[in-house]
C-alpha cells in the first residue's frame, strides 16, 4: 500500500514532565537531520507524537532510518484518507487482506480526536468489524492478541489508518543528556562508547588524532565514516581532528620506553580536556575497558587521568570484548572498525609498555618534554568537520575490504 505518513511515538519522553517540551523539540530537528536529503519529507513534532509526512517519499527507507534514531519507542507506517466511513472501510479491509493467510484473526482499534466525527469509537470499531468479516470468509476477531492489529485514528485533518508497530532505538534524543567529546579512534571499542552514550541523550564531539606520515589519509577517512556511521542515532556530528605527529616524535624520542603510551595518553587527554572546555562541553568520553590491553589498568587510568579534573566516562569500563563486537555489529561499525588502516594509537607502541605505571615517574619524564608548547601547536592545527548520516568517505574501500573477509 502506498503509505502517507509515518507515525512516531515516544520513548522515555513520557517521563520527562516539564522538560517534555525540550526533549520533544530536540527529537523533531534530529529526526529531521538524519532525513534533510530527502526534501520532500515533513516532520511535525507534537506533544503526544510526532508525524513524518512521506509526500511520495519511499516510506521503507524512512523507516530505516526512523530505527535507529534515539528517542524513539515505535513508529507505524500509516494512510490518510478523507474522513469518511465508505472510505476508511475499504482502507481498513485492504490493508487487513494483504496481510491475511487462512486462520488469522484481527482487531479493530480506534481512536478519535475529533469528538465531532458522526460516529463514536465504540460504533467505528462495530462497522469496520463486521465489514471485515462480511468480506473475509473465515476470519476471526480476537481481542487478546489479535494476529492482525488495524489502528484507525480520526483526527481533525483525516482518517489515519496502520496496521504494523515497528520497535524503534528507544533511548534519548541526542542532545536532551548534555554535550560531551569522545576521543574516537578507528578501533572496535570508541564507536560503541559513543553509540552508548547517545543512547542517553549525550551529544558527542569526536576528536580524532592523526600522525601523518605515520597513518594515512585512509585511516582519517575511516574514523570519518565511522563517525558517519554514528550520526544515524541523532544527526550531525562534528569531527575535529587533531594533529599529533610532532607530539608523538618528540615523546617518542625524549621518554623512557616503558612509559611512552602513558605519557602519550596523557598528552592526549590533556589536549581533549582543552578542546572539551574551549567547546563548552562537560566532559570525555573513551572506549577505554578495564583490563583489555596495557593502558588500561586501574593504574594506567589513574596515571593518565591525572592531567585533567574533567569526568571520564568510560561505558565499556566492564564490558569484555565478545560484548563490544556484538553492540558493534549491531549498529554496523564492525567491519570499518577491522580495516586494516593504523591508527597514532597504535603507532610507536613499545614491545613491553608499563601496565602499571608510577604516577610520579609519570609526571616527572613528561618534564623532559614541552607540554604547553605542543598542546598549543596540536589544538591550533585543528580542523573541525561537519559530518552528516548521510555522508561518505570510503565506502569503495569498505566494500572491497569486505570482499576479502
Amino acid at each position: 500500500m502506498q503509505y502517507t505518513e509515518i507515525m512516531v511515538r515516544y520513548g522515555e519522553l513520557s517521563t520527562k514532565g516539564k522538560n517534555r517540551k525540550d526533549f520533544i523539540y530536540r527529537l523533531g530537528m534530529n529526526v529531521r537531520s538524519v532525513l534533510k536529503d530527502l526534501p520532500e519529507v515533513e516532520v511535525k513534532a507534537q506533544r503526544d507524537r510526532l508525524h513524518v509526512q512521506l509526500n511520495g517519499a519511499d516510506a521503507n527507507e524512512v523507516m530505516n532510518r526512523l530505527s535507529l534514531v534515539f528517542g524513539i519507542e515505535n513508529f507505524s507506517p500509516s494512510i490518510r484518507i478523507e474522513k469518511n466511513m465508505t472510505d476508511i472501510k475499504q482502507t481498513v479491509l485492504e490493508m487487513i487482506k494483504q496481510q491475511y493467510q487462512p486462520g488469522m484473526s484481527f482487531k479493530i482499534n480506534t481512536r478519535r480526536q475529533d469528538k465531532d466525527f458522526e460516529f463514536d469509537t465504540n460504533q467505528i470499531n462495530l462497522q469496520l468489524g463486521d465489514h471485515v468479516i462480511d468480506n473475509i470468509p473465515g476470519i476471526k476477531v480476537s481481542m487478546k492478541q489479535p494476529d492482525i492489529s488495524v489502528r484507525v485514528e480520526i483526527r481533525m485533518n483525516g482518517a489515519y489508518i496502520s496496521s504494523e508497530t515497528i520497535k524503534g532505538a528507544g533511548g534519548l534524543p541526542v542532545g536532551t543528556g548534555g554535550h560531551a567529546t569522545m576521543m574516537l579512534s578507528g578501533g572496535i571499542d570508541s564507536p560503541v562508547a559513543s553509540y552508548l552514550g547517545m543512547k542517553r541523550g549525550v551529544k558527542i564531539d569526536m576528536i580524532h588524532f592523526y600522525s601523518p606520515p605515520y597513518t594515512s589519509e585512509q585511516a582519517l577517512a575511516k574514523a570519518k565514516e565511522l563517525t558517519v556511521k554514528l550520526a544515524k542515532f541523532g544527526g550531525n556530528i562534528q569531527f575535529i581532528q587533531v594533529p599529533f605527529t610532532e607530539a608523538q616524535e618528540t615523546i617518542k624520542e625524549k621518554v623512557p620506553e616503558g612509559y611512552l603510551m602513558t605519557v602519550q595518553r596523557r598528552m592526549m587527554l590533556r589536549i581533549a580536556a582543552e578542546i572539551t572546555r574551549q567547546r563548552g562541553a562537560m566532559g570525555i568520553f573513551n572506549g577505554e575497558s578495564l583490563g583489555q590491553v596495557a593502558s588500561q589498568t586501574l593504574e594506567s587510568m589513574a596515571a593518565i587521568n591525572d592531567v585533567t579534573t574533567l569526568p571520564v566516562l568510560r561505558p565499556l569500563i566492564s564490558m569484555d570484548k565478545t560484548e563490544i563486537i556484538k553492540i558493534a555489529e549491531k549498529i554496523d561499525t564492525y567491519e570499518l572498525s577491522i580495516l586494516p588502516y593504523e591508527d597514532c594509537c597504535t603507532i610507536f607502541t613499545p614491545p613491553s609498555p608499563k601496565t602499571r605505571p608510577n604516577l610520579e615517574k609519570s609526571r616527572k619524564f613528561e618534564q623532559n618534554i614541552d607540554v604547553e608548547g605542543l598542546m598549543q601547536r596540536a589544538i591550533e592545527g585543528i580542523k573541525v568537520t561537519d559530518i552528516a548520516a548521510t555522508d561518505e568517505f570510503m565506502n569503495a574501500d569498505v566494500e572491497a575490504f569486505a570482499e576479502l573477509l
